[in-house]
């Protein structure tokens, strides 16, 4: 079967068949899931968006909605079998269907694919045909909903105005003249459309028409924005005049989506969508990868390393969430640091270092690659200070702090850099630093204990937030005041346990449009891990729970808590040394819990080696999100099973 969304809610079996959904909030229901990409979309989460002033037996009539859809997607699923479509995951629900089974999901496939590869426009073309009408059209105006159509929306004018690029750089596109004019007409606010109809009516032939339409363009932007056409407009107007435009697009570098950009324009824009999060997070990294590319292949090495240095957004998380990309962007960097030599231009060289260290923050870097990373995070702070650049310190700073998890027991050494920053931010006006150095110092008190001050730095960075347009922010210090809900659901008289685990799932929620899988996966199931060691209870047994990246130090404690000791013996053998991250002094806690439960005393002595830096610290709330309380608790444990207490 498949799903269609682009338009009216609709289900077809293979042969065609509608399906019968139901009424209009089993459809809303369905397309929930839909937009959430396969992903848990928890009953709070559901009912929230389904009812503005829920009735009281809301989660009932949800469930009756989503009993009545399995019956209607798989209506020959006998009666005690799962599920295998709308299936139930954790606390919630998530839609199973192949990418290729619903609409939206091809259509935004398609787009991808055409950004990368331009052959691929006739599949962009099919794609886009399959639009019937505004996304889930049928569907109440939630704000879930709304937010869907307006980035949908926003893909599709991409899409065509990047069909039309494509066409026109092959030497084809005359034809494009009346659906661009339609796309002008409707929006006319769209700068690249009016260059892409200037281009189609060159191809045509009409020459004056296309001049007529780049002036059409900078008279509605003079006289309704107050705004002189982009450079490129300009440039085009010229070519036209001068009758050079070239055929091939080949004058400046395509990048973005059907946006014709040259690549420091690119990059800047990934700059600004970078701090908004969520899919401009996701469309940032796409673009600024796309713009080194770009410039790499200009021959122009002074234009490449600025454009590969000019990404400073601030990042705190150790862990990429893209790796792949990371390492393409430290490849770059370090061919052109290569090229430049020991003698290029010093500010070009201290970016490109910065760009490494902060870059090279993925958990699966070889000891020489770390080794080479930290080298060049130090050789870029001692540039910058030379330099005396306060922005480009602040970036170097940023990759020295990315840097500092060499071993567990360094949030006071980031504590001092995430004080630099914010002292540089603040007396240099450099608002989304300063934030950074608000979160360094939070991640810094959280892990030392010092929730007090902790708090502090989260409610300085939430109003610095404020006016930064950072919303991000709140994310991360909902994670935060999670977290310390937890250390004190320990004390006595204190929160109760469920509502600091109430509190990390809302914190879960929040992270799930944030647009950072590097931070969230496992996340949330490490979170609840160290709530029940908090209160000595067994580790979660929920199947469902994915643990992502922190499994295998997860895994032997799941295993005892089954009473399966051998496979938990077997599982704490095969774990590897943790990642020297923020989340190292948590994984190595866990080694030394099931050490010490398990009775092997070499494990636990590694474990006690690697957490004694830290005694003074609490176990994974280096983060700033979660805890499993102090350190010095699980050291103990390890040293007496070790013998070395």
């Amino acid at each position: 079967m498949r799903i269609d969304v682009l338009g009216a809610v609709r289900a077809l079996r293979d042969n065609g068949e509608p399906v019968d959904l139901g009424g209009p909030r089993h459809r809303e229901v369905l397309a929930r899931l839909v937009a959430a990409e396969g992903r848990l979309v928890t009953t709070d989460t559901l009912v929230d968006d389904l009812w503005t002033e829920p009735p009281a037996r809301a989660v009932g009539a949800l469930r009756t909605f989503v009993a009545a859809l399995r019956r209607a997607i798989e209506p020959d699923r006998p009666p005690r079998e799962p599920p295998r479509v709308l299936v139930t995951e954790g606390p919630g629900y998530a839609l199973r269907l192949p990418r290729a089974d619903v609409d939206v999901h091809r259509f935004e496939d398609a787009l991808a694919r055409a950004r990368r590869e331009p052959e691929a426009v006739g599949d962009l073309a099919e794609a886009l045909a399959s639009w019937r009408g505004p996304a889930y059209a049928d569907v109440p105006d939630a704000a879930w909903a709304r937010r869907e159509r307006a980035r949908l929306e926003e893909l599709r004018l991409a899409a065509v105005e990047l069909r039309a690029r494509l066409l026109l750089d092959a030497g084809e596109g005359a034809e494009l003249v009346a659906e661009l004019g339609a796309q002008v007409a409707e929006h006319p606010w769209r700068e690249p459309a009016w260059g892409l109809l200037a281009r189609a009516l060159h191809r045509a032939g009409r020459q004056a028409d296309a001049l007529a339409a780049l002036r059409r363009a900078r008279t509605m932007l003079v006289d309704q924005l107050g705004l002189d056409p982009g450079a490129e407009l300009r440039r085009l107007e010229a070519d036209i005049l001068g009758g050079a435009v070239p055929p091939d697009g080949a004058r400046t570098a395509w990048a973005g989506p059907g946006v014709r950009l040259g690549p420091r324009t690119t990059v800047d824009l990934a700059r600004t969508l970078a701090l908004a999060g969520g899919g401009a997070l996701v469309r940032s990294r796409r673009d600024r990868l796309a713009a080194i590319r770009a410039a790499e292949r200009t021959g122009d090495l002074a234009l490449t390393a600025r454009i590969i240095g000019a990404y400073d957004v601030p990042a705190l998380w150790s862990r990429a969430d893209d790796p792949e990309q990371s390492r393409a962007v430290v490849a770059a960097a370090e061919r052109a640091l290569a090229a430049l030599g020991p003698e290029g231009p010093a500010e070009l060289r201290a970016r490109l270092l910065a760009t490494v260290a902060v870059e090279s923050r993925s958990a699966d870097l070889s000891r020489p690659e770390r080794d080479r990373a930290r080298r060049a995070a130090r050789a870029a702070e001692a540039l910058a200070r030379e330099l005396a650049d306060p922005a480009l310190l602040a970036f170097a700073l940023n990759g020295l702090a990315l840097q500092a998890f060499s071993h567990p027991g360094l949030a006071p050494e980031r504590d001092r850099i995430g004080a630099e920053i914010l002292d540089l931010a603040t007396r240099h006006e450099l608002p989304s630093f300063a934030v950074l150095g608000r979160l360094l110092r939070l991640q810094s008190a959280s892990a030392l204990g010092d929730l007090d001050a902790a708090t502090a730095h989260a409610e300085a960075a939430e109003g610095l937030a404020a006016t930064a347009e950072s919303p991000l922010v709140p994310v991360l210090t909902g994670w935060f005041r999670a977290r310390a809900t937890a250390a004190r659901s320990a004390e006595p008289g204190g929160p109760n346990a469920a509502e600091a685990a109430a509190r990390y799932r809302a914190a879960e929620d929040a992270l799930a449009t944030a647009g950072m899988p590097g931070l969230r996966r496992g996340l949330f199931p490490l979170a609840l891990l160290g709530l029940r060691l908090l209160h000595d209870r067994p580790a979660p047994a929920d199947p469902r729970l994915d643990w992502g990246p922190y499994l295998p130090w997860a895994r032997p404690l799941l295993l005892l808590a089954q009473h399966r000791d051998a496979e938990a013996r077997a599982a704490l053998a095969a774990a590897p040394e943790p990642p020297h991250d923020h989340l190292q002094e948590a994984l190595w806690s866990l080694t030394a819990r099931a050490a010490a439960r398990l009775g092997e005393p070499g494990v636990a002595a590694r474990a006690a080696t690697a957490l004694r830096p830290a005694r003074a610290e609490h176990a994974g709330a280096a983060s700033g999100l979660l805890t499993l309380g102090p350190v010095a608790r699980y050291l103990a444990e390890a040293e007496a099973c070790a013998g070395t207490g």
